[in-house]
């Protein structure tokens, strides 16, 4: 198993190093057979208006998917344990869904209804741009269907997931609403490109009582 420690606004000394390999290792050492990559962000936000937080971010790629995990506090140890121990309730959660498909019971499929466009999918936020890009990511995007999707959602720990919908071949955003529930944005098929007044097409996605939530 590859461990890659990386650090912002902080230096990673041997001892950190240390402790992040042996608090990660133990928790990701039932599920080694599943774990290709764990990728360990140590950050420190210094911000005068409130105390300093130390936060701890664990991804680990799994067998082509991403489980990701993220905690913080005043200190950076106590974070430590805290994203271990959250990581891996995440890696058991996954491996009993592996075991439930591979299980003879029928699996339920998502049901997806479209709706009208909602003005206001971002509820009562206040959008804040940053002035530049200062992070790139680049992740894989194999094709999946709606429910595969939603387990990813989960699993890495966002309020939104960018996904390759197997069933229509386009880039779909899947995403936890405010009022409960998940919705799906998808790109309208016309010349215009865009849905009516220049918003994207919107589909409500009503997911089995298990995954039901309530926000």
């Amino acid at each position: 198993m590859k461990l890659v420690i990386h650090g912002k606004n902080i230096e990673i000394t041997d001892a950190i190093r240390e402790y992040v390999h042996q608090k990660i290792e133990k928790a990701v050492s039932h599920f080694q057979n599943i774990t290709n990559e764990v990728d360990v962000h140590l950050s420190v936000a210094k911000n005068p208006r409130i105390n300093t937080r130390q936060a701890a971010e664990v991804t680990i790629y799994a067998n082509k998917n991403v489980i990701r995990a993220e905690e913080s506090s005043e200190n950076l140890y106590a974070s430590i344990d805290l994203v271990a121990d959250k990581i891996a309730r995440q890696l058991r959660k996954y491996k009993e869904r592996i075991q439930n498909k591979k299980a003879p019971n029928p699996i339920e499929e998502t049901v997806v209804e479209t709706a009208t466009v909602v003005d206001d999918l971002i509820g009562n936020r206040t959008p804040e741009l940053p002035k530049e890009v200062v992070r790139t990511k680049y992740f894989a995007m194999p094709p999946m269907t709606m429910t595969e999707a939603l387990e990813q959602l989960q699993m890495v720990g966002h309020d939104f997931y960018m996904f390759h919908n197997v069933e229509t071949d386009e880039i779909n955003v899947i995403y936890e609403r405010n009022h409960g529930g998940y919705g799906v944005i998808q790109p309208r098929k016309n010349n215009n490109g865009n849905g009516k007044n220049g918003k994207a097409n919107h589909a409500s996605v009503v997911m089995p009582e298990k995954h039901q939530v309530n926000r």
